[in-house]
């Protein structure tokens, strides 16, 4: 179980820098990140309390932890690569 926990530790950093990037930016994507951050964790304690309370071992609940922080990585890196891309398109014409 230390090396999955060990992971997520390191991509949930990864997920709270990208997500600090886009709070920063402020404007309405920055509001609905954060409103959208707090229903997820929100939404994943409940999730792990269940699964808990199921017979669920600490690396199931840690995998699927791991399976919420990749989605999230791959949505808030995403976006701003679209972005980024977008914006140099522009500039380029």
């Amino acid at each position: 179980m230390f090396n999955p926990l060990m992971l997520l530790v390191a991509e949930a950093n990864e997920v709270i820098v990208l997500r600090m990037m886009k709070l920063m930016r402020g404007g309405r994507g920055a509001r609905r990140e954060a409103s959208l951050m707090v229903s997820e964790k929100i939404n994943a304690a409940v999730e792990a309390t269940a699964s808990l309370v199921a017979g669920a071992s600490g690396d199931e609940i840690v995998h699927r932890y791991r399976q919420h922080v990749a989605k999230n990585a791959k949505r808030l890196s995403g976006r701003s690569r679209n972005r980024l891309l977008k914006r140099t398109q522009r500039r380029r014409k």
